[in-house]
């Protein structure tokens, strides 16, 4: 015997797959933040460190 395809099987099974892209998208844009923040964390940890390598006189004063 031939099966059929139901239309509400087909509504579910979209329905199903829009919710499922909806986390993809909140996941996908979650993790381009996440890295944008690392990026930015990571730059001005790098120019905080030549800074203070190229003015240590700095750090001395502060100690004092």
């Amino acid at each position: 015997m031939k099966k059929t395809f139901k239309f509400s099987n087909l509504l579910l099974i979209c329905a199903i797959t829009g919710t499922l892209s909806g986390c993809s998208v909140v996941a996908v844009a979650d993790a381009a933040v996440s890295v944008g923040a690392t990026v930015v964390k990571t730059t001005a940890n790098v120019i905080g460190s030549a800074v203070d390598a190229v003015l240590p006189e700095k750090k001395e004063k502060e100690k004092k």
